[in-house]
């Protein structure tokens, strides 16, 4: 639930839109069956005897946080509309204007990921509160700054920036805690239509009604409104008492440990690679109306800040269309035709809004980027979550968000030089092309390829047995698997090997590899390391069904049992700095699989 809620702890203009409507509208995409984090559980505190007459509305927790995030919505979309406008008053150089989406989307890119591994080591509500209360303070300073007439561009940009450092820190931990604010798995589908529905209104209210009040009142209204927002969100995340997280039966990673093991599963995982792409692809390019809308009403159209948040208006019904039609869609195109129609759709929208000085060819593209916008966001961020596992779930939606912050970041600072040099027009001209290029270049790279494989751990590994004592820290321990194979079938099991090799690096081990025995014909060496025993154990748990499967594929070539050895490597005394005689390892026999 708390979609809105996301946006209050992102406090960044267009970036936590993004993130909210991934939660409310990939997971539909996804059938609502992948948990989010190995910790998530939905738990129940309704009666389980019967259902109540108002549904998900007689959950406390979901009501609460429905009512407070659908405020802070509200806020938040005026706060959007102030902040990108009170630029265009303050300084409307191109550059300048489109500084605002870099600050908002540049701390993001940078600390999601870090973000994400803290919220699977720390509890996530106190991460949220914590967040929030930074978020407060931060816009109820800002605020009283435009109030006292003491804004400037510098103090504008400061304060996005902080806003979007608060959340970047939330926006993970908002993922993990989505599915306990459902009574149910079985409610999963209402509350998320439910806020789907709550989002997509309050986007597309808010900015209209933003541009009213600064047409009407002042520019420091919109600002107050956001506060009141923010204090909604915090006193429910305060009166809400999260669910206790499982037991893990490993120790928790080291934070350093986590972040590599997030990093090595996503460089090994072939299917999340296309989604990475296809996302830099499209979002380098979709990111110059973001940045550079207000001086689409201000000086191409030369209107006012009702125009303008009638523009973001309009860009929220459209996403309400994409959302309502995204199913259907989906099942006549599959994911990627379904992302090429929003590209192409993206494209012609940035092509009306090169040719837009009227308000109705302005309206068209907005609502037409809403539509795709939507559409293309859930398709993609879908196809990242499909190729998660459970352990690594968290960090991999980091990776993913991080790539789109960044392409973020980098278009919105390109098409504001752009346009300060070669003007509007040019510049969305420039970026339609670049998107249709993009699309034909990653066109080969297909979506949601891991829909369809079973991530859940497989843990069909026995334990190796040890001789002697070996410490969970103690290592590195080199993995040697000799197989026995049919020379003739040597090409098609080499084939295998190099799926489990991707396994093996993605779930853990360095300097895999395997060798022919040049002696023995059929003989080959499978050989790998892993840091300590537990990052061992860590790498048995961490198999997947999948992988099983890979593994069976390579196997059917074997002519006998294969043998696995485990050479641990001795201790090291680091306060003896004298060399000590060279010791090696015996090693030790133990079935791997």
């Amino acid at each position: 639930m708390s979609a809105a809620a996301v946006a209050v702890a992102l406090k960044v203009p267009h970036a936590r839109a993004i993130l909210l409507k991934w939660r409310v509208c990939a997971l539909p995409a996804a059938r609502a069956e992948i948990p989010l984090s190995t910790e998530t559980t939905v738990k129940s505190e309704t009666p389980s005897d019967g259902k109540s007459r108002w549904g998900v509305f007689a959950y406390p927790v979901f009501t609460v946080i429905l009512v407070a995030s659908s405020i802070s919505n509200v806020g938040i979309a005026m706060f959007d509309t102030a902040t990108s406008w009170l630029m265009t008053s303050l300084n409307p150089d191109p550059l300048m204007v489109s500084a605002v989406q870099v600050a908002t989307t540049l701390p993001m890119f940078l600390l999601t990921l870090p973000a994400g591994v803290l919220t699977d080591i720390v509890d996530p509500r106190r991460l949220l509160i914590g967040a929030q209360v930074a978020v407060l303070g931060i816009s109820i300073a800002f605020a009283a700054i435009v109030a006292l007439h003491l804004a400037t561009p510098s103090a504008l940009l400061t304060t996005t920036f902080l806003l979007g450092v608060a959340g970047a820190l939330a926006a993970p931990a908002w993922l993990l805690i989505t599915p306990m604010l459902a009574p149910t798995k079985e409610d999963l589908d209402s509350v998320i239509a439910i806020n789907n529905t709550s989002y997509n209104v309050s986007r597309a209210v808010g900015p209209a009604l933003g541009g009213l009040i600064i047409s009407a009142l002042s520019i420091e209204v919109p600002f107050w409104c956001y506060c009141v927002g923010n204090l909604a969100v915090l006193a429910a995340l305060i009166w809400w008492r999260c669910p206790c997280r499982s037991k893990e039966t490993l120790p928790t990673e080291r934070f350093f440990s986590a972040l590599k093991a997030g990093i090595r599963y996503v460089r090994y995982n072939r299917d999340i690679d296309s989604t990475l792409a296809r996302a830099i692809a499209f979002y380098l390019f979709a990111s110059a109306p973001w940045a550079l809308l207000p001086l689409v009403a201000r000086d191409q159209m030369h209107n006012g800040a009702a125009i303008y948040g009638v523009l973001l208006g309009m860009i929220g019904l459209g996403s309400i269309l994409g959302s309502l039609t995204l199913n259907w869609l989906k099942q006549r195109l599959g994911p990627d035709r379904l992302a090429a129609l929003a590209t192409a759709g993206t494209i012609a929208a940035l092509v009306l809004y090169g040719m837009a000085h009227g308000l109705i060819l302005a309206i068209g593209a907005s609502f037409l980027t809403g539509a795709c916008w939507i559409i293309m966001m859930t398709t993609l961020f879908v196809s990242a979550q499909v190729a998660l596992p459970d352990w690594v779930r968290g960090r991999g939606l980091a990776i993913y968000l991080s790539f789109y912050f960044g392409a973020m970041t980098a278009g919105s600072a390109i098409w504001g030089k752009v346009a300060s040099v070669e003007g509007l027009s040019t510049t969305f001209f420039v970026a339609a092309a670049g998107a249709a290029v993009g699309l034909i270049v990653t066109w080969r790279r297909k979506l949601q390829t891991a829909a369809s494989l079973d991530l859940s751990p497989a843990n069909h590994w026995r334990a190796p047995v040890f001789v002697q004592r070996v410490d969970d820290d103690q290592g590195p321990i080199l993995i040697t698997v000799e197989y026995r194979i049919d020379p003739n079938d040597r090409a098609a099991f080499l084939a295998a090997m190099r799926e489990i090799g991707l396994e093996r690096k993605r779930d853990g081990a360095y300097a895999w590899n395997v060798f022919d025995d040049a002696a023995a014909p059929g003989r080959v060496i499978e050989v790998f390391l892993v840091q300590s025993l537990l990052e061992l154990r860590r790498l048995r748990a961490r198999v997947t069904h999948a992988d099983r499967k890979f593994e069976e594929q390579a196997h059917r070539y074997l002519k006998e049992p294969l043998k696995a050895s485990f050479l641990v490597a001795p201790q090291r005394h680091r306060e003896k700095r004298r060399r000590l005689p060279a010791s090696s390892a015996a090693p030790v026999s133990a079935p791997a699989e």
